[in-house]
């Protein structure tokens, strides 16, 4: 067997030279990812003491320099910031001759698709809008995350292919998203996830209020069996009291809600009545024990009790 090494990817000649605009969470893991599959980051721009520190510490050795460097330097360009403050960034590297013909530019916001980067289109780049749905925490760990790891891609279609390479490259899945659907899409991944952290925190503050240690213990195998029977049966792996019609019970828990946390209980009737809808939908609560829950539910009563199991 031989025992000889695997040679360093950094030996590898780079494919591409690559640049950052926006240090977030998500640039400098992508470049990360990048520099494994043989490209080479050269410069990042942040702006924050925080995306400077992220910066050396995921892409060492790379300069941070002003955004319209970045672009003189890299024939690929990730453009990863704040959805609300790309177009302006877009519009303003195009006005001042930072964009370069040929020039791949990508962006990673899942509101848009590739129509934002027009301005630079025009100015002769190659625009790509490469979205990961994944939740990034800004450190090494992400780009582990990434294998596997579906992407939203909208590109013109004689861009497609390049950007589907781009993706596999690093690691991910690409998932072709047409331009006109990037809303929709972008707010079916944030109802999603973000609300969920939402709702876990929530949930844990309440379990801490209750009385329970650990609640991140308790909630992680109810939440992890919860979330697969959801993935694999949708709307037929629901339960609980809204589901089961169970009346009293989600009057007793909006009464605690009340005491104790009254700022979740818009959320706890919003949640249970979207539940109940489906479930009622799906013939999965019964319309005889719907009317009941339904005014407990109209009306947030705190005055019922119930068997809360």
């Amino acid at each position: 067997m031989s025992t000889s090494q695997q040679p360093d990817p950094r030996d590898r000649p780079a494919r591409l030279t690559v640049g950052v605009v926006g240090a977030g969470r998500v640039g400098p893991a992508l470049a990360a990812s990048l520099q494994l599959a043989g490209h080479r980051p050269v410069a990042v721009s942040g702006v924050s003491d925080a995306s400077r520190r992220r910066a050396a510490e995921m892409l060492p050795d790379v300069p941070l320099v002003p955004p319209a460097e970045v672009l003189e330097r890299a024939d690929l360009v990730l453009l990863t910031v704040p959805d609300d403050t790309l177009p302006g960034l877009v519009e303003g590297l195009a006005e001042t001759g930072a964009v370069r013909p040929g020039q791949l530019l990508v962006h990673t916001s899942g509101r848009y698709g590739a129509k934002v980067l027009d301005p630079a289109l025009r100015a002769g780049a190659l625009p790509l809008a490469l979205h990961p749905a994944m939740t990034f925490t800004g450190t090494h760990v992400d780009v582990q995350r990434l294998a596997g790891c579906s992407f939203g891609v909208t590109a013109p279609e004689e861009l497609r292919l390049a950007a589907e390479a781009l993706v596999i490259e690093m690691g991910g899945e690409p998932e072709w998203i047409a331009e006109e659907m990037r809303p929709l899409y972008h707010a079916a991944l944030a109802l999603g996830a973000n609300h969920l952290v939402t709702l876990v925190a929530q949930a844990m503050e309440l379990l801490r209020e209750a009385g329970v240690a650990a609640p991140d213990r308790m909630l992680g195998p109810l939440l992890g069996a919860a979330l697969d029977n959801a993935l694999r049966s949708g709307d037929a792996a629901l339960t609980g009291p809204v589901a089961r019609g169970d009346a009293g019970t989600v009057a007793a828990h909006v009464a605690e809600l009340r005491k104790h946390a009254p700022q979740t209980v818009a959320g706890y009737l919003a949640m249970a009545r979207a539940t109940a809808d489906r479930a009622l939908a799906h013939g999965l609560l019964k319309p005889e024990l719907a009317e009941d829950l339904l005014g407990v539910l109209a009306t947030g009563t705190n005055g019922a009790e119930g068997d809360a199991r």
